[in-house]
């Protein structure tokens, strides 16, 4: 439904906050994780756990919570998520042992799920669909850009200047606010399509993709050609299997694959895997060389982030006008080929290396293409949709981005860890071999990076729209012009 005009900007600000919120907690425990490891004893291969527990639960029911959300009001999900988001939050600051995070952090990624695409659902049904709509999801696009800057910025003063904790700790006062305000600036709305919730599905793709990260980074201590890596890679392709299995034969599918039909939308969700892969991943390892090879504090590793904060604020309002002038394909490519060329300039850093050098140009390029990645994503992946696919559509998008960034910690920490251990072995000096490690984590982020400048290239188109089934009386969004 749509709400007067003045009342509809003050629900987009607040949608945009939580956003923020929800995204800010992907990148703000980067800078943290040294500390985390040192209090609660995590061992370096189990570190990555941190993100990737939250990342895989956040993105394994983001489809679910995106189905609930039409089903039972998205308004009501939305204030359950910040429920569940603001506890786990607050048992987050409260863990007394790696376990005990771990289970934390999966209880965030919950909350999570079920706040972001009811959020989205509630941005596409409050905003006419066309210029008004690619105004408001530009906005929300910008905001996740911004959250993942933003976030190591803040993890490292919040870490320094107080504690680790405290990054979990200041999502519960903003939880509750949220929370207090959504009654009254968020109209309730649902679609009666669909009556089934789904759960087996949610937890057929949930499990198939953590076993799948779970091969990923443990592979290297269990051996790759061990009977347990490979058991563990099996039963992941056969719960996935099942799913797909599964989704063909239910009446209300979590996930339609004739959505897929969509080239923008199937498009836009491949470039958000690939994004996230590279991002979440490539954010973990510069924080992780700021502190370990060139000795940066917490505070002075987010301060060094301000260069990327910073220039992704600026760049931002210019990322949504550029989506809303010439379509999402100019601005996606032009994000994704900087995001390239940032990958790229980061495998030159150095065992001495100097911050203005090594790593200021690389952050600047970083801070534009950010906006210019998350904006355009986020408009082409409700491309074409209908209303009543809001829910769905923002799911999928979300779990692209989350699945996406957990598989790329897994798979370039593994990449890292390897060459360290490796040169270790051999009688390289650690800070050697830990600079060797993130180089080549570097390389393998920019060829997965240039591969989303292909699909931006061959596969976006700036409008994917259903001509034959608009006709029926139900209007159909379209991302952008161009």
């Amino acid at each position: 439904m749509l709400t007067s005009d003045r009342t509809k900007w003050y629900a987009l600000a607040l949608l945009c906050a939580v956003q923020f919120m929800v995204v800010l907690d992907i990148a703000i425990v980067n800078v943290a994780l040294p500390s985390i490891q040192t209090d609660l004893g995590f061992s370096a291969e189990n570190l990555q756990w941190v993100i990737s527990a939250y990342a895989l639960v956040f993105g394994g029911f983001l489809l679910l919570g995106g189905r609930l959300a039409d089903i039972l009001g998205r308004r009501r999900v939305f204030m359950a998520g910040l429920v569940v988001f603001s506890l786990g939050s607050l048992l987050c600051g409260l863990a007394w042992s790696d376990e005990s995070l771990i289970a934390a952090r999966a209880l965030q990624g919950l909350g999570a799920a079920t706040i972001t695409p009811s959020a989205l659902s509630i941005l596409t049904t409050t905003f006419r669909e066309g210029r008004e709509r690619n105004i408001a999801l530009g906005a929300w696009g910008a905001v996740g850009g911004f959250g993942a800057a933003a976030g190591v910025l803040l993890g490292g003063i919040l870490t320094d200047l107080l504690s680790w904790e405290w990054i979990f700790f200041v999502n519960v006062p903003v939880g509750l606010a949220a929370l207090a305000l959504a009654p009254v600036l968020l109209a309730e709305s649902r679609d009666a399509h669909g009556q089934s919730h789904d759960v087996p599905g949610a937890i057929l793709v949930t499990s198939g993709l953590s076993l799948l990260v779970l091969g990923i980074t443990q592979g290297q201590q269990w051996g790759w050609d061990s009977a347990r890596t490979i058991g563990v890679f099996v039963a992941a392709g056969a719960l996935l299997l099942g799913f797909a299995g599964w989704e063909q034969r239910q009446r209300d599918p979590l996930v339609p694959f004739s959505i897929f039909r969509l080239q923008t939308l199937t498009a836009a969700n491949i470039a958000g895997f690939i994004m996230g892969t590279a991002m979440f991943s490539m954010f973990l390892m510069l924080t992780l060389y700021m502190q370990e090879v060139l000795g940066y504090s917490p505070l002075e590793t987010g301060v060094a982030y301000l260069a990327v904060a910073g220039t992704a604020v600026i760049w931002a309002n210019v990322a949504a006008a550029a989506v809303n002038r010439m379509g999402v394909k100019p601005a996606l490519i032009l994000g994704m080929s900087l995001l390239t060329a940032g990958l790229v300039y980061f495998t030159q850093v150095s065992v001495d290396g100097s911050y203005w050098t090594d790593l200021f140009p690389g952050f600047l390029m970083l801070g534009v293409a950010i906006p210019f990645a998350f904006v355009p994503i986020t408009i082409a992946a409700l491309a074409g949709t209908k209303p009543h696919e809001a829910g769905l559509a923002s799911g999928l998008i979300n779990t692209s981005q989350q699945i996406g960034g957990a598989v790329g910690i897994a798979v370039l920490s593994t990449i890292a860890v390897t060459k360290t251990s490796d040169e270790l072995a051999s009688g390289t000096q650690a800070p050697v071999a830990l600079t060797d490690g993130f180089v080549n984590a570097f390389w393998a982020g920019a060829a997965i990076a240039f591969v989303g400048v292909l699909v931006s290239i061959f596969l976006v188109r700036g409008r994917d729209v259903r001509p034959h089934e608009a006709t029926v009386g139900e209007p159909v969004l379209e991302g952008a012009s161009g």
